[in-house]
C-alpha cells in the first residue's frame, strides 16, 4: 500500500473539463487526485506532470463498464486503502431525439451516464469511512423549461442520477457518506464547446444568464469542492448556471 496520510480522491473522467478543473482544486484543499480517463492518454499524463506526482496519479479505465469500474475501485484501495471523494464527471452528451434513437445508442448513454457512476458507487462505497463524499454530475436541462428535443436521453440519464442521489444519501447517511449532484448549466467544456453549435448560437445560450456568459469548468469544481467539504448537506441537487435556471 502507497504512503500517505492524505484523503484521496477518484475522479472519473478526470483528466479533462470539469473532472480536471476539480482535480485541480481538490489537490489545493490538500486531497491526492486519483485522476481516471478512459482513452485520453496525453491529457491525463499532461495534468499529473501539472499537479506533481506527490499529488496526483492517473488510471486508465472505462466507466462505462462494470468491470472497469470493479478493478479502478480495487486499484485504488489496495494502493490507497480508503477514498474519500468520489466525484463521478465521467459521461456523454449523446443528442438524438425519439426518432434518431437506436438500441445501441440508448444502451451506450446509460451506460457512461448512469450505470458506470451505480456501480462505481456501489464498489466504492464499503472503502469511503464517515465523513466521505459522493459527488454525482447532473444537467440543469432537468430543471429548465427550454429543453429541445435532442436532449430527450441526456436528460433521462441526468434524471436517473438525480434519483439515485435521492436515495443513495438515504442508503449511506448511516454510515456517514454524504450523496450529492451538481447539475452545471453550459459550461465551457471541450464536450460543449465541440459539439457542433456555431458561434451565434453560444452567444445565444450566454445571454440567458444574467451574467452573459457560460460557465468555467472551475465555476463547478468550487461547488463540487464545498460539497466535500460540507457535513450536512445530502441527498440535494446543487444547481450551478449563474442564475440561468
Amino acid at each position: 500500500m502507497a504512503e500517505t496520510n492524505r484523503k484521496i480522491a477518484l475522479i472519473t473522467g478526470g483528466s479533462q473539463g470539469i473532472g480536471a478543473a476539480t482535480a485541480r482544486s481538490l489537490v489545493q484543499k490538500g486531497y491526492f487526485a486519483v485522476i481516471n480517463y478512459s482513452s485520453n492518454t496525453t491529457a491525463a499524463e499532461s495534468l499529473v506532470a501539472e499537479l506533481g506526482a506527490d499529488n496526483a496519479v492517473a488510471i486508465k479505465a472505462d466507466a462505462s463498464l462494470v468491470s472497469d469500474t470493479v478493478s479502478l475501485v480495487d486499484t485504488v484501495v489496495s494502493k490507497y486503502g480508503q477514498i474519500h471523494a468520489l466525484i463521478c464527471s465521467a459521461g456523454r452528451l449523446g443528442l438524438q431525439d425519439i426518432s434518431e434513437t437506436t438500441e445501441a445508442g440508448f444502451d451506450s448513454l446509460f451506460a457512461i451516464n448512469v450505470k458506470g457512476p451505480y456501480f462505481l458507487a456501489q464498489r466504492a462505497a464499503p472503502h469511503m469511512p464517515p465523513g466521505s463524499h459522493i459527488v454525482f454530475l447532473s444537467t440543469t436541462q432537468c430543471h429548465a423549461s427550454t429543453v429541445t428535443p435532442e436532449y430527450i436521453l441526456y436528460v433521462m440519464t441526468k434524471g436517473a442520477l438525480e434519483q439515485m442521489v435521492r436515495v443513495l444519501a438515504k442508503t449511506l447517511g448511516p454510515k456517514g457518506v454524504f450523496v450529492n449532484a451538481i447539475a452545471p448549466g453550459p459550461t465551457a467544456t471541450d464536450m460543449f464547446l465541440n459539439s457542433g453549435r456555431p458561434q451565434a448560437v453560444l452567444d445565444k445560450i450566454a445571454s440567458f444568464s444574467p451574467h452573459n456568459r457560460i460557465g468555467d469548468p472551475k465555476d463547478v469544481a468550487d461547488a463540487i469542492v464545498f460539497l466535500t467539504q460540507n457535513q450536512w448537506v445530502s441527498g440535494q441537487v446543487v444547481k450551478v448556471n449563474g442564475g440561468m435556471a
